[in-house]
């Protein structure tokens, strides 16, 4: 249904001078589609006050509204053209007067886990890069034709925003860091199987990927009353992420999957100190792709009491440090962090072991993660009592991963099937951590059960190959013979 429309705006921002990659193109559709999303929104909660017989106040004053500024319409319900803005008024308009107005939504807000702080909060972080108004004319005209009134539409418009940020892991400029596989995080959200209730939390938000997949699986995993309902809207997903551009499309990815205010909050995670968290302040699940690589200044290692350069491995002591007793998680690492020898990985593996249950471990194959040339593990774990087993899978396809062949839900289809029993199979055993050198605590990802098959030859190949090598020894003497 709204396929073509998502392309007809990419091509319109294409042409645009201030848009040069598929970041800006989702970073500016997606604050026209939020302004399109809110004001389907009031038109729903206007009709459910009138159905109950209730005054209700809009959010957005009435010439910020989007069918006054964006689409007046006609007596026909069509674009009324004498009183829409375009070209440079348009622009105008809203660099000027609508962005400005929305940033306020910030300081009036009652609280963070409200629509209107989100407003706030989204148009405080990013700026109208659409230099013709005339291009911002047909995206808007684009973005009318998209509807979010029932839950089939929300499903399609999730479904292809997700494919826009799949599509960023080409564009450069670290693309790909916000799109973990969805096939992955439906696997490791099966096996953490976090219930209604819980708290869950992704430190490193990014496209929020772990909380929507989080959100669908509690929302299809039984009938829910209004109170569950409400209690999923508003009590149970809390994100954190430092970038601006991923913090806005975490938001408006979690708005189309139906969460109407994320508890997604624009900060960097790694700034808050270990020391100052509480008991109020833990979560009951841990769902997160910390990124890898990157090197956080010194100030912020004073923070941690393993001191390390290594963005993961700070995330890894905020996740274990966040968690309540008994709380869950699974987070995906670098493959190097079972065993590299440094002395934070070192104490870093003895920390996880001794203060949680490091239960399964799944070793994923490379080309997991379009763009990025590294090896990952994702790590399962619960809080509160050390670890005595680990249960390993290694991920073994009979095909290379790419971005013409990504990894799918049959992929991982053994591995959640045998994680339920941690049994023993062709890709998947079992340590006891007693067995593991204790001064260095490795947990290397080593197959017992892989065999080197060396392929044997029949003696008539052989024989030829000696022969055609004895051929070619006679014809090189022969030639250095006649140089003497």
């Amino acid at each position: 249904m709204f396929e073509q429309t998502f392309k007809n705006i990419d091509d319109i921002l294409h042409k645009d001078a201030g848009c040069s990659s598929e970041l800006d193109y989702i970073e500016q559709t997606s604050w026209v589609l939020f302004l399109k999303y809110l004001d389907d929104l009031e038109k729903d909660r206007i009709t459910a006050a009138e159905l109950t017989g209730k005054t209700y106040t809009s959010i957005i004053a009435p010439e910020f509204q989007w069918n006054i500024w964006a689409m007046p319409k006609n007596k026909e319900d069509k674009l009324d053209h004498h009183k829409a803005l375009t070209g440079d008024d348009l622009k105008d308009f809203v660099d000027h007067k609508l962005f400005p107005y929305l940033r306020k939504f910030k300081t009036d807000a009652i609280s963070a886990d409200t629509v209107e702080y989100k407003i706030g909060e989204i148009f405080s972080e990013l700026r109208n890069r659409i230099q013709s108004g005339y291009n911002l004319r047909e995206v808007i005209n684009r973005i009318d034709e998209l509807r979010f009134r029932t839950h089939a539409e929300k499903h399609e418009m999730s479904h292809l925003y997700e494919d826009k940020i799949k599509n960023m892991g080409n564009a450069g400029r670290n693309g790909g860091e916000y799109y973990t596989p969805r096939p992955l995080i439906k696997a490791i959200v099966k096996v953490v199987t976090p219930k209604i209730g819980d708290k869950i939390y992704d430190g490193a938000a990014g496209s929020a990927g772990f909380l929507c997949e989080a959100f669908d699986y509690l929302r299809t995993s039984k009938s829910l009353n209004t109170s569950e309902t409400e209690i999923l809207q508003k009590k149970t997903f809390y994100g954190k992420e430092k970038k601006s551009l991923a913090y806005i499309i975490g938001i408006m990815n979690m708005i189309l999957h139906g969460v109407e205010a994320p508890n997604i909050v624009h900060t960097n995670t790694l700034a808050e100190n270990l020391a100052d968290i509480q008991e109020k302040d833990r979560y009951d699940v841990v769902l997160a792709n910390p990124p890898f690589g990157g090197k956080e200044r010194a100030q912020v290692q004073q923070n941690f009491p393993i001191k390390t350069g290594e963005t993961a491995s700070l995330f890894l002591q905020h996740f274990i440090k966040i968690l309540k007793a008994g709380g869950k998680a699974g987070v995906v690492i670098k493959n190097t962090f079972l065993s590299n020898t440094d002395n934070a990985s070192t104490s870093l593996r003895k920390l996880l072991l001794e203060s949680c249950n490091l239960h399964t471990v799944l070793d994923l194959p490379g080309g997991t993660f379009t763009g990025a040339g590294v090896k990952t593990v994702v790590l399962f774990f619960e809080k509160g009592a050390p670890t005595q087993k680990v249960w390993f899978y290694q991920l073994n396809l009979e095909r290379n991963l790419g971005k013409t062949n990504p990894l799918n839900e049959n992929d991982l289809a053994e591995f959640v099937a045998l994680q339920k029993t941690f049994a023993d199979s062709e890709n998947s055993w079992s340590i006891d951590v007693k067995d593991i050198d204790q001064s260095t605590f490795d947990l290397s990802a080593k197959n017992p059960n892989k065999k080197t098959e060396t392929a044997l030859r029949q003696p008539q190949e052989i024989l030829e190959a000696m022969r055609a090598l004895d051929k070619e020894s006679a014809e090189i003497l022969d030639s250095i013979l006649e140089l003497i």
